[in-house]
């Protein structure tokens, strides 16, 4: 049976002490359209976003039509899928982990649950990492100083500021999720008036042909038809790797909205507008860059530190830092805290979790330097995508088309018995087919022979597994 709960004691809102995977009550389902809206407006405007789109811009060598194409069709595709996996928990009022017991088992579950906990406590360093870069410029621009002798790739001021960022988190989430979702709604819309700012100031350095010397550097006039298909279909592949993590456990979110329709209007307002709106900023911005400082810079916080001024930088560093803190904080947090507790279900607090994530993002963020430096942000990020797909396709095809959108939310929360125990707490059928699909589609991205499906290495593990699944489940029935 679900334990009872009251609206102080869903999911940690309140009570930091309360266990994160209690369903939501009515009284906490309160998130309207905007809510949801200002989960992707971050989570679009994050630094590491920045980077990766214009990284994008310049890796695949498009046109800037081309890849600002394959950005908003990207959008689009993950608003359908959000859509799919964030119906459950909207209906039921339950996290992720504790939708994947219905096609997983109540303790095949931790598998997927670990490993989605796993990516989001890496992305956690890493966007504690990233925002550490805009507290850096702030210091850097009040002080003039020049930050000493590096380690790892980060210089004595870096390391100061990751630690504070690091720290700064930590006091965040021991107050509660009311104050996570009051940052970050009070962060998420100044990022734009910054990177507006930014076109601006490259726009006067470049004596008004911003416009069209960014045409020109990214006309790709040597390009073809079929390169530009490719780099069309590779950056798409990209971008949704880029947001796998967030369509598996989008029923963390979900769950507090006040309908589907709610959900659903969030979801487009925000994915394909932020998509236009943002990859339209960073391209021009990029473009600029090149334009006014001769080089391709993908780090929004260099750009600004090269303009040499000392408002626009203090101004610029404390936006990305709260627009990153968060977004890190909801994006990443929630899932990694909602993970962990799920290994020791009742047992492991919200406090408890928060602060195991901490300590490994304190790990990985310190070490995210050497790690870029070696597999790039493309491939790190579609590798990621790679591995968590097979539990999407599971996932959709479980709920959707065995079970016909019905649940029961009482054996979701039995752990010793019920239908989603599967006599030993196990879906063998499952856990077989997100075996052989996440190979494959690893596989994709990594061996050569098959580097012509890479672009669709999230679609592939999706599908894959999800047919498989469906293909074993019925001969069980």
């Amino acid at each position: 049976m679900v334990s009872e709960t009251t609206s102080a004691e869903v999911a940690g809102t309140t009570d930091p002490e309360g266990d994160t995977l209690n369903p939501v009550t009515p009284d906490e389902k309160t998130w309207g359209s905007f809510a949801i809206f200002n989960i992707w407006a971050n989570d679009v405007q994050s630094l590491f976003g920045y980077s990766l789109v214009a990284s994008l811009f310049i890796s695949y060598g498009v046109g800037g039509w081309t890849a600002f194409l394959a950005l908003i069709v990207a959008g689009l595709f993950v608003m359908w899928m959000v859509n799919l996996s964030g119906a459950p928990g909207e209906k039921y009022g339950i996290p992720y982990p504790v939708l994947a017991r219905a096609s997983m088992g109540t303790a095949g579950s931790k598998l997927p649950a670990v490993l989605r906990a796993t990516v989001a406590v890496f992305w956690y360093g890493v966007q504690v990492y990233f925002a550490s870069t805009a507290l850096s410029l702030l210091i850097r621009s009040i002080t003039g100083a020049e930050g000493g002798a590096e380690m790892l790739g980060l210089t004595g001021i870096d390391w100061f500021a990751f630690f504070i960022v690091w720290v700064f988190h930590i006091v965040i989430f021991w107050r509660g999720m009311g104050w996570v979702e009051t940052f970050l709604n009070f962060a998420g819309p100044f990022v734009y008036a910054v990177m507006i700012g930014l076109v601006i100031v490259l726009w006067q350095r470049s004596d008004g042909q911003l416009l069209s010397a960014t045409a020109t550097i990214f006309a790709n006039p040597e390009g073809t038809f079929g390169s530009e298909v490719k780099g069309f279909i590779a950056i798409f592949g990209t971008m949704v790797a880029y947001f796998s993590a967030v369509m598996i456990n989008f029923s963390d979110f979900s769950r507090y909205s006040r309908d589907k329709a709610s959900m659903k209007a969030g979801n487009l307002a925000g994915l394909p507008l932020n998509m236009i709106l943002f990859s339209a900023l960073a391209l021009l911005t990029t473009g600029g860059a090149a334009v006014v400082f001769g080089e391709e810079i993908i780090n929004p916080t260099e750009i600004v530190e090269k303009t040499d001024s000392v408002l626009l930088g203090i101004i610029a560093a404390i936006t990305f830092f709260a627009a990153t803190v968060g977004i890190n904080l909801v994006a990443n947090f929630i899932p990694a805290v909602n993970g962990i507790a799920n290994l020791a279900p009742g047992k492991i607090s919200f406090r408890q979790a928060g602060l195991a994530t901490s300590v490994f993002a304190l790990v990985i963020g310190g070490l995210w330097t050497a790690i870029i430096s070696n597999i790039g942000i493309a491939g790190f990020v579609n590798t990621l995508g790679a591995t968590l797909a097979p539990i999407f396709g599971i996932m959709i095809v479980d709920y959707y088309l065995i079970r016909k959108e019905e649940l029961n939310r009482d054996d979701l929360y039995d752990m010793q018995g019920g239908e989603y125990h599967y006599g030993n707490g196990w879906n063998d059928s499952a856990l077989i087919a997100f075996g052989v699909a996440s190979v494959f589609s690893v596989s994709t991205v990594w061996v050569p022979a098959l580097g012509i499906l890479s672009g669709y290495a999230w679609i592939i593990g999706a599908i894959l597994g999800g047919v498989i699944y469906n293909a074993m489940a019925k001969k069980k029935t």
